[in-house]
């Protein structure tokens, strides 16, 4: 927990943030998330939740 991860979602979508918090299903809560739109912009979306059925790949961004 409290580590940065990076998520690749399903419809090509990709994620960055802080992980908070997940479930026994996947489901995870980001903190100080980063929506990556394209090779030069991306948005801040704060807090999300994204549900374990959208996540195609993650990858830690941190030493464990």
């Amino acid at each position: 927990m409290d580590k940065r991860l990076s998520l690749k979602l399903n419809g090509n979508r990709k994620v960055t943030g802080v992980l908070r918090g997940f479930d026994q299903f996947m489901n995870v809560t980001l903190d100080e998330t980063v929506e990556e739109v394209s090779a030069t912009e991306s948005n801040r979306i704060g807090m999300v939740v994204i549900r374990g059925n959208s996540i195609v790949q993650f990858e830690c961004l941190e030493r464990i």
